[in-house]
């Protein structure tokens, strides 16, 4: 009885450093989304390149933790949200990066949805004039397809993905 207990509590705690390593490193790639993001934003290109070269980096980290069907979730997005990170990256265009940003964010946040390891809140926006979605950290709408003052907030939250304790 004591052995099957004290297994019991070692798969537990394998189970919980698996779901908590699992949860940093969707935590890496979505910080990194968002530096992407927030660089477009403001319109800085090489910063929006910058954020893409991290974002890539820690796409190209195997996924542990994650049960078989996130899994399998994450991979069948993932060379997609790679290849928009990389033409983000290899850019200095900041129209074209933002041609990327949109796909990226739509791919982003079904994957986020469908694991469901977010530890802060995420928001699903979207742009009218360019009808295209992207996800931002806080609930106040910076639009990352226009840098002017005039357009900056252009846009309305469409979803919001709760914070996952």
């Amino acid at each position: 009885m004591k052995i099957i207990k004290t297994l019991s509590i070692m798969l537990v705690l394998a189970l919980s450093i698996s779901f908590v390593q699992a949860q940093n490193n969707i935590n890496g790639i979505t910080n990194a989304y968002f530096t992407v993001k927030n660089a477009l934003a403001a319109g800085k290109a090489n910063d929006a390149s910058n954020g893409a070269k991290t974002l890539l980096a820690a796409l190209s980290v195997p996924e542990t933790g994650l049960k078989p069907d996130q899994a399998k979730l994450f991979n069948s997005y993932a060379e997609k949200l790679k290849f928009d990170s990389r033409h983000i990256m290899e850019s200095t265009d900041v129209n074209h990066q933002r041609e990327h940003l949109a796909s990226l964010s739509k791919n982003l946040y079904e994957v986020l949805k469908g694991l469901k390891l977010n530890t802060s809140a995420v928001y699903m926006d979207y742009c009218p004039m360019k009808k295209a979605y992207w996800l931002s950290e806080n609930a106040g709408i910076k639009n990352p397809y226009y840098s002017d003052k005039e357009m900056a907030t252009c846009g309305k939250t469409t979803a919001t993905l709760a914070a996952i304790k």
